[in-house]
């Protein structure tokens, strides 16, 4: 008779794994080093353009704004708010640079329904994924050495 915001509702396989997933993000996030958190919002970036293309391609419209929502809160949000523009010199102006560039791309893939700006969006960051990587085990290292 009565609607009960805090009933139970039936959960879906999608929506516990989505659930799920998101656990493992979060415990992941909590236990991961700086370095290991700009590989994540890495990670997160790619997976949100793809999942940008495949609602582009499929006409979901909606789910389509929501990845690259998501894409450029990651730049914003993630990579470009943790440079540190004064002791980082020329590459953190660089990087800003790159990541504002990213930002209008990003938003104007969103308007016109471009795949060719998503194609270059990650073909821009990919190089930067790539290079984060392979400094991994350096940095690990490091750490490892300092403690």
């Amino acid at each position: 008779m009565f609607h009960s915001p805090f009933a139970a509702r039936p959960t879906s396989p999608q929506h516990a794994g989505g659930i799920y997933n998101q656990v493992g993000n979060e415990a992941r996030v909590a236990v991961a080093t700086p370095h290991e958190l700009v590989a994540l919002l890495f990670d997160a970036y790619m997976e949100a353009l793809a999942q940008a293309r495949g609602a582009m391609r499929s006409g979901r419209r909606a789910d389509k704004g929501i990845a690259l929502s998501r894409a450029v809160r990651i730049v914003e949000e993630g990579l470009r708010a943790g440079l540190d523009l004064t002791a980082g010199g020329v590459l953190a102006r660089d990087l800003d640079e790159l990541y504002r560039y990213l930002t209008r791309r990003l938003t104007m893939a969103n308007l016109h329904d471009d795949e060719a700006a998503l194609d270059e969006c990650r073909q821009l960051v990919l190089p930067l994924q790539e290079a984060w990587a392979a400094i991994g085990p350096t940095v690990a290292t490091s750490t490892t050495a300092r403690r």
